[in-house]
């Protein structure tokens, strides 16, 4: 699906990007300022730097890839448009996460297009899986509101590698776990290196608490009804005492939850707008899979680089 034309680099940006990395096979990547990117993205991230302008009520969702980001989209977009919709009438019924937050490299500027955007009623949704350090300029100067969701490594790789390997043509084997494990371990990830990406926005929300939040997958599992009140509060609609009262965060998490997105037929056949297969973004979506996965080594090790990058920051996951 992506083979056949992955390697073809824009000629414009031959002298910006570097170190052609082919180890996931599915997805080539380039080194473009640091991070690991497919390389069509690179002109799409460069077109959304020139065109894109963000307004001060746009809403930005950004992830890693594999960090939870449709479920993210689910609950944002219900959350800000709950008195739009009664909940049998919810556009997440009938059409999946990714079709209702469009991504800004992967659909909107993809290929170097530059979509028309000022029709968009506001706020204005849109997901992301840049690095803090190739958001527009704009995006950090409209005061606009960024959420970032990430999820502990470990469990980010293993999604990360069945996901992966789900793309692969048939007379071409699985990438090897052990395989994967070296490059990730080395930062080499989709928008990777994984321990830079949560980092650059860990410091941007600490800075600037009121513009950019910092959600982890795994809190977010164990307490949704706090963290959708802390969704509500941070893009400035909370839920009222009538909401309370009408079981209004209930109904969303129901309605957003794993095993409500998985049973949609949306969900279990056809294809998003950018082409990928519905099915593939949901697997099991559980904490901890990774103690299936990986073995005592790699454990230790990722363990241990995960701790030498964020102990001083004072930044730990919960990770079962």
């Amino acid at each position: 699906m992506f083979m056949s034309n992955m390697l073809e680099l824009p000629s414009e940006l031959q002298e910006t990007t570097s170190s052609i990395e082919m180890g996931w096979k599915a997805f080539p990547l380039i080194q473009y300022q640091g991070n690991w990117i497919i390389p069509k993205v690179v002109r799409a991230v460069l077109a959304c730097h020139e065109h894109f302008e963000s307004l001060k009520d746009d809403i930005i969702l950004s992830t890693l890839p594999k960090s939870g980001t449709t479920w993210l989209k689910a609950l944002t977009f219900t959350l800000i448009n709950r008195n739009l919709y009664d909940f049998e009438n919810q556009p997440l019924l009938k059409t999946n996460p990714h079709d209702l937050v469009p991504f800004l490299e992967l659909e909107l500027y993809a290929n170097g297009q530059i979509p028309d955007l000022t029709c968009l009623p506001s706020p204005r949704l849109f997901a992301t899986h840049s690095p803090y350090n190739l958001l527009t300029e704009s995006m950090i100067k409209s005061d606009c509101r960024i959420i970032y969701l990430c999820r502990n490594p470990k469990d980010t790789f293993v999604s990360l590698w069945h996901f992966h390997n789900k793309f692969l043509p048939d007379d071409v084997k699985p990438v090897p776990i052990e395989e994967a494990f070296e490059l990730f371990y080395k930062g080499i990830s989709p928008r990777g290196p994984f321990w830079e990406h949560v980092l650059g926005y860990w410091k941007a929300s600490l800075e600037r608490p009121e513009r950019v939040l910092f959600i982890k997958y795994e809190e977010l599992k164990e307490d949704p009804t706090f963290y959708l009140r802390r969704l509500a509060e941070f893009l400035g609609c909370p839920f009222s005492e009538e909401e309370e009262r009408q079981g209004i965060i209930a109904n969303i998490q129901r309605l957003c939850s794993f095993e409500s997105l998985t049973s949609l037929g949306v969900n279990k056949s056809g294809n998003i707008r950018i082409g990928i297969e519905t099915n593939n973004f949901f697997r099991r979506g559980v904490v901890g899979d990774w103690e299936n996965h990986l073995t005592a080594e790699m454990i230790e090790r990722l363990d241990q680089l995960t701790l030498q990058k964020f102990g001083c920051f004072g930044l730990v996951f919960k990770e079962s």
